[in-house]
C-alpha cells in the first residue's frame, strides 16, 4: 500500500497521523478543528503493544492491547472513527472536566488535547495491568497530567466533584447511578449501551427526569467487568463458530436449534435493496427488527468456518427471528454493481414462516422508516411508567434504568 511515493514500511508516525486525520475528515467523523488537532498530535503508536507496526497502529481499526486466558480481548484501543465520534459528540471544550470509564491511555490523551491545560481528565480501569500500561504510555507520550485510577468504574470517581462529560469505553447493559449522579446538569454521557443484543454508542443529555440520546451509532466494545458486569446469554450453535446472543427473556431449545442447522435451509428474497454506502440504514433496520414484540436474538458467525451453511448479513450483529426450535436471519447478496439485496435464511420446522415474517418486516421498514431519522432513544430510572403510545416502542428494563426505543408514528 503506497502513500504518495512512500510505502507504509517507511512512513513516519507523523505521516500516518496526517493520513488518518484526512481519512476521518473525509468520512465525516471529524468536523471540529480541535479534534483534528488532537488526532494529529497524539502518538497512537506509543499506546499500542510493542511490535505493532506504524501501519497497524494508525489503521482505522481496533488495536487489541490485552487478552484474557480464553484469548478474548479484555482491553483495546478503539477504532479511531469511533473515538472521534465520541470525542466530537461529547462537546468537549477547553477547561472541561472529563471522566473516562475504561482506560488504555490513547483516548484519554485525545481528551486531554481537546480540554487543554486548564481541563481535568481522569481515566478509570478495573484491570491493574491496563492501568499500569496506560500510565506508562501517557508518560511516554507526554501527558502526565492525565490521572489513571485503578478502580471499578461502576462507582465513577466522586472525589473530583461533578463532570462535564463521562465517556464510557466499555460495553454496558445499564447505567450505574454514579455515572449520572456525578454528571453536571448540562453534561453529556457517552456510552456504548447494549439493547436487546444491539450495542449503540449513545450520546445522552438530561431531558428533565430522564436522559435523551442526541446521537447514536452502532459499535462494538469489550464488555464491562466488575460490579457492572452483565453478560448476555450465549447459545453456541456450532461451537464458537456460530453463537446466538439472547439479551432478554427469550427462551429457546438450544439442542433443537443446533439440530435445525443440520436440516435444509429455507431461502427468501426481498425486493428491497441498499446502496452499501448507506451504512446508517442498516443500523436503523437492525434496531427496527429488534423492536418487534417477538422472540429475537443476534447471531455471530465465523463465515470462513461456516461457509456454505451460514451467511448472515452481519457476521457480528445479525438480527435473527426465533421460535424455540427454528431461526431465520437477515442476509444480503449483491444485486448489481452498486446495490445489495436483502433476503433471509431459515432453519427448522418453522423456517418458512420465520423467513416470510422477516421479509415482511424488511418491507415495512423500507416503506415507513428507512428514510426517517430513526427512533428516539431515552433512558429513564428503573420502574418508570411511561405513558401509553400507539407508536412502536421497545422497552429494555435493567436494574437501574429503563431504556425506551420509540419509533415515529406511521401514516395509516
Amino acid at each position: 500500500m503506497a502513500f504518495g511515493s512512500r510505502t507504509t514500511e517507511t512512513m513516519t508516525a507523523e505521516d500516518a497521523r496526517l493520513r488518518l486525520v484526512d481519512q476521518l475528515r473525509a468520512q465525516g467523523w471529524i468536523t471540529r478543528p480541535e479534534v483534528a488537532a488532537a488526532f494529529t498530535a497524539v502518538p497512537r503508536h506509543l499506546f499500542a503493544p510493542a511490535g505493532t507496526s506504524i501501519e497497524s497502529a494508525y489503521a482505522n481499526d481496533v488495536v487489541v492491547t490485552r487478552r484474557g486466558s480464553d484469548g478474548k480481548a479484555t482491553s483495546s484501543i478503539s477504532a479511531p472513527w469511533l473515538q472521534a465520534h465520541m470525542v466530537e459528540t461529547a462537546g468537549l471544550t477547553p477547561g472541561a472536566r472529563v471522566l473516562e470509564i475504561g482506560s488504555g491511555g490513547y483516548n484519554a490523551a485525545l481528551i486531554a488535547e481537546v480540554v487543554g491545560p486548564t481541563g481535568t481528565v481522569v481515566s478509570i480501569d478495573i484491570d491493574a495491568q491496563v492501568v499500569t500500561h496506560a500510565q506508562e504510555a501517557l508518560a511516554r507520550a507526554g501527558y502526565p497530567q492525565v490521572q489513571v485510577v485503578h478502580a471499578d468504574g461502576v462507582h465513577g470517581h466522586p472525589a473530583n466533584g461533578l463532570w462535564d462529560a463521562v465517556l464510557v469505553t466499555v460495553e454496558a447493559s445499564d447505567l450505574p447511578p454514579a455515572w449520572t449522579d456525578q454528571l453536571s446538569r448540562a453534561g453529556r454521557l457517552v456510552v456504548p449501551l447494549r439493547m436487546r443484543g444491539n450495542t449503540r454508542c449513545l450520546t445522552l443529555q438530561s431531558a428533565g427526569d430522564h436522559l435523551a440520546a442526541t446521537a447514536s451509532v452502532q459499535c462494538g466494545f469489550v464488555a464491562m467487568q466488575g460490579h457492572g458486569r452483565d453478560p448476555a446469554r450465549q447459545v453456541p450453535l456450532r461451537g464458537d463458530d456460530a453463537v446466538l446472543t439472547l439479551d432478554d427473556d427469550t427462551t429457546t431449545n438450544a439442542d433443537a436449534l443446533r439440530a435445525a442447522l443440520d436440516g435444509p435451509r429455507v431461502e427468501a428474497s426481498s425486493p428491497v435493496t441498499l446502496d452499501m454506502s448507506m451504512g446508517a440504514c442498516l443500523e436503523s433496520l437492525h434496531l427496527w427488527l429488534a423492536s418487534r414484540p417477538r422472540p429475537y436474538g443476534v447471531l455471530r458467525v465465523d463465515r470462513d468456518r461456516t461457509a456454505g451453511l451460514l451467511d448472515p448479513q452481519d457476521r457480528f450483529f445479525c438480527p435473527t427471528l426465533l421460535t424455540s426450535d427454528s431461526l431465520a436471519y437477515l442476509t444480503m447478496r449483491r444485486h448489481d454493481t452498486t446495490t445489495w439485496q436483502f433476503g433471509g435464511h431459515g432453519f427448522g420446522p418453522h423456517a418458512t414462516r420465520l423467513t416470510s415474517d422477516l421479509m415482511e418486516l424488511v418491507a415495512a421498514w423500507d416503506q415507513h422508516f428507512r428514510a426517517g431519522a430513526g427512533p428516539d432513544i431515552t433512558v429513564h430510572p428503573a420502574g418508570t411508567r411511561l405513558p401509553d403510545t400507539e407508536r412502536l416502542r421497545l422497552l429494555v428494563p435493567r436494574r437501574h434504568t429503563l431504556t425506551a426505543i420509540t419509533w415515529p408514528q406511521t401514516s395509516r
